[in-house]
């Protein structure tokens, strides 16, 4: 009896000495511009090529400039690097596409979206929230430049095997309540160190119950609880998502496939080192208000005490964290207000999330105290927006209609926040990995609402979390937001705030 992790773990494994680090197989190779020029340089100095070209898909997105694309890329920096990845993927026979590629998108959209993604690979990227295509029962992780040096060189990785976490979740998720809120909730339940060292395989008949595009939000951030990667088994849903995609098997070796693929999910009665079960009915619209994503509770929650903490160290994070966000303690979460709202990244900028937000976007106007943006997650959701008229809605009340890039989840373009702004973003993160370190930047990220976005219109229409001041009554069911997180944040105790 295997589970579905160690099934695709011994299916790549090419070296399983005692006395030696594993040698695992990779099958599919994401670059992008910011993580590869150093990778692609070891190899230049070392005069090898790329073992399998073929089974890397390079795109540009971290730097890439979301306004007109006609105009001059101002930061040097940026353009050195995708001038860089174009060189290189020229050079080493890589497929590209670039910033000028109808296909360009930020590479976690891009993947499952041309049907590269597929059951039972391994994936890696330089890119941490490359957990993102273990929704579709790929094992795929985040790498750094050294490893992607040896994947391009070699197609494999020296891995160490990790424990297994089952995170059970069954019956039915509340009103309002989202893939988002299942995700906060268990990082709130285990912390932002909860998982390391762990690959989670996410079950459970609320999982089932998600479509492809929310199972993406929830292994995406699968990471924020220090987790390897996260995991849920392919099912009709899968194979329904992936047939008839560019990279995808057709004909008889999709239906072959599809057979192969059957076999993955874990067998009844296989082991896991470690279990947690929630109930669906007991998972809130959560908001996180501090600086690392336990710092979360319910929407309908307050900003807490650092004196009301369990331990010295759990208060001096609070206070640490509330200094930073410039929050006071007892203040309703649905008093704090916003200065500009971000819908994008690779955990809400699909298709799906446009429409939703554009479902409550129509004829309502952006507060005039909001600065409001929306970024697609890809060209060909760009594409497909506009041919259902969502830009024109998104004008109408008030959002810069922008290109596709990951934008302001870490800044590393011009779309970036001033000191002291407050932004509500669409993404796992935050916008952290610049506007934190060079300004009073601070972020309470929201993501879009399942087919109602009554959440993001709350901040669209007035600037804040206040339900009172909005004519939608259902407004107190569903708000829920992300969080702001660093890095450097994981493996403290923090404060796990539920």
């Amino acid at each position: 009896m295997k589970t579905m992790y160690e099934k695709i773990w011994e299916a790549h494994l090419v070296r399983a000495a005692a006395d030696a680090v594993p040698i695992l197989y990779i099958d599919t190779h994401l670059v992008h511009e910011v993580t590869s020029p150093q990778a692609f340089e070891g190899l230049r100095l070392n005069n090898r090529k790329v073992r399998r070209p073929d089974l890397a898909f390079a795109t540009m997105d971290h730097n890439v400039p979301t306004t007109d694309r006609s105009l001059p890329i101002t930061d040097l920096i940026a353009a050195k690097q995708m001038e860089t990845l174009a060189q290189n993927c020229t050079e080493f026979d890589i497929r590209l596409y670039d910033i000028d590629s109808p296909e360009q998108g930020i590479v976690h959209v891009i993947g499952p979206e041309l049907g590269i993604t597929q059951p039972g690979k391994t994936i890696v990227c330089g890119d941490s929230h490359t957990s993102t295509h273990g929704a579709l029962g790929a094992l795929a992780f985040g790498i750094g430049t050294s490893e992607i040096e040896h994947v391009l060189a070699t197609q494999c990785l020296l891995q160490q095997k990790s424990e297994t976490f089952e995170i059970r979740i069954d019956g039915t998720l509340p009103y309002g309540v989202t893939a988002k809120d299942i995700i906060l909730s268990i990082i709130g339940h285990i912390g932002i160190d909860g998982g390391n060292g762990t690959v989670v395989e996410f079950t459970g008949s609320a999982i089932r119950a998600l479509s492809i595009e929310e199972r993406m939000t929830v292994c995406n951030m699968s990471i924020e609880a220090g987790a390897r990667a996260g995991m849920i088994a392919p099912d009709d849903t899968t194979y329904e998502y992936i047939a008839g995609k560019r990279f995808a098997p057709k004909g008889e070796a999709f239906d072959a496939a599809v057979e192969r693929w059957r076999q993955l999910p874990t067998d009844e009665g296989a082991t896991y080192d470690r279990i947690l079960k929630l109930d669906a009915a007991d998972i809130a619209p959560q908001v996180t208000w501090g600086t690392n994503p336990g710092m979360v509770t319910d929407v309908t929650g307050r900003v807490p005490d650092p004196a009301g903490m369990a331990t010295a160290d759990e208060k001096t994070a609070t206070e640490h964290a509330l200094a930073y966000m410039d929050l006071k303690p007892g203040t309703p979460l649905t008093d704090i207000a916003v200065d500009r709202v971000f819908i994008g990244s690779c955990t809400n900028s699909r298709i799906s999330d446009l429409r939703a937000a554009a479902e409550i976007a129509k004829g309502r106007k952006v507060a005039e105290t909001v600065s409001a943006m929306v970024v697609p997650g890809s060209q060909a959701v760009k594409r497909q927006a506009e041919a259902e008229g969502l830009d024109e809605i998104f004008r109408a009340a008030g959002f810069e209609w922008r290109e596709a890039g990951c934008s302001m989840c870490l800044g590393m373009n011009p779309d970036t926040l001033m000191p002291g702004q407050r932004c509500a973003p669409a993404h796992q993160t935050g916008i952290l990995k610049a506007d934190r370190a060079k300004a009073d930047a601070r972020t309470l990220s929201v993501h879009r609402w399942q087919r109602q976005p009554r959440s993001q219109a709350v901040l669209w229409i007035s600037g804040r979390l206040d339900r009172s001041n909005t004519d939608l009554p259902e407004i107190a069911k569903c708000i829920r937001t992300g969080y702001p997180y660093q890095k450097k944040y994981r493996g403290n105790n923090g404060i796990y705030h539920y």
